[in-house]
């Protein structure tokens, strides 16, 4: 059987669906009806059958953070897509981040370990990989230096990779992937999502930041054919294309038919703004839109490469620009 955790986010649901046209015997993981219920709107994306696919999953309240309602969890279980995490920049977040990304997974090895599970798969970040070297792009073998630069979210996964690392020595089989911004349809209000509604309603702000972008289904279909294969405790770059906000904004809008963003942030503008956030935020307790560690990354220029699955498995990756038409296309319903 099949165990998915975080089967009620972007990775996850997109991921249920894939397992769903193969699988009769899958296992996931939530936490609220509201979240579950939500994966059926990621299955119309899909299917008109929906209840058929969705029938398949047998689902288990549960928390990652709390060991005793992961007890029944792992009963039957060969095989685990761990794609639950807690992303945020927001530094009062860090605390639960450690809990949720290093703990909870930390949690899900263990048991994964004394159930006997014949293979991992961990949903990581390049947030995760170290930086480039001589300005090359990075690849698995950048190593993960500790500096001021990284913020929680980066750390916290860092310390899930190791994590399931400790797995692989105490003779757990995994493999991990590191994605760049993962861009897919059904979660507008998070996230990479979040473009996606603000280009819809009028954003008309970008920067020059350069980051790498994947489409979720590629990630998913990375997951299993990485699970599916003899490969083990090694970890791949998930990365189209490497483009700049400026570029994936552009295409939002044309898919959308909304008016271009054309007013250029820099970055003393950003940091500026991030402050006023800063201090707006503790004057009205509402959630910050902007901080310090967001406005460093809106203006970071970072190139990936994922040669290695490319090469490794014959990968072939979806356009980033296709990867948004069909985004936009299902926004749009």
């Amino acid at each position: 059987m099949i165990l998915v955790t975080g089967g009620t986010g972007l990775v996850g649901s997109h991921l249920l669906y894939y397992l769903s046209q193969k699988n009769d015997t899958i296992r996931a993981i939530f936490r609220t009806e509201e979240k579950r219920d939500h994966v059926k709107k990621i299955f119309s994306f899909y299917t008109d059958d929906v209840q058929q696919c969705f029938s398949k999953i047998e689902w288990v309240k549960a928390d990652i953070t709390e060991t005793p309602s992961l007890e029944t969890v792992f009963n039957n279980i060969t095989e685990v897509y761990h794609c639950a995490a807690l992303v945020s920049f927001n530094p009062k977040d860090y605390r639960k981040m450690r809990q949720v990304n290093i703990e909870g997974t930390a949690n899900l090895i263990n048991f994964a370990i004394d159930a006997g599970v014949k293979k991992f798969c961990f949903v990581s970040s390049v947030a995760a990989v170290g930086n480039s070297i001589n300005g090359k792009p990075i690849n698995e073998e950048n190593e993960w230096s500790d500096t001021d630069e990284n913020h929680g979210y980066a750390i916290t996964k860092y310390g899930a990779e190791m994590e399931v690392w400790r797995g692989s020595q105490e003779g757990l089989n995994v493999v991990i992937v590191n994605p760049g911004v993962i861009l897919g349809s059904g979660f507008w209000n998070d996230g990479s999502g979040k473009m996606f509604t603000k280009v819809n309603n009028g954003f008309n702000f970008y920067t020059e930041g350069k980051t790498g972008f994947v489409g979720v289904k590629d990630v998913v279909k990375a997951m299993i054919n990485l699970m599916n294969s003899d490969i083990k405790n090694e970890r791949y770059i998930l990365v189209s294309e490497n483009k700049s906000f400026q570029e994936v904004f552009n295409a939002i809008a044309d898919g959308l038919q909304k008016k271009r963003p054309s007013k250029k942030v820099g970055k003393l503008a950003t940091a500026i703004s991030w402050r006023i956030d800063w201090l707006l935020t503790k004057l009205t307790g509402k959630e910050p839109l902007l901080n310090k560690n967001s406005a460093r990354s809106a203006h970071n220029t970072s190139f990936y490469t994922s040669k290695k699955i490319i090469e490794q498995l014959d990968f072939k990756f979806e356009p980033i620009n296709e990867v948004i038409s069909e985004t936009c296309k299902d926004f749009r319903k």
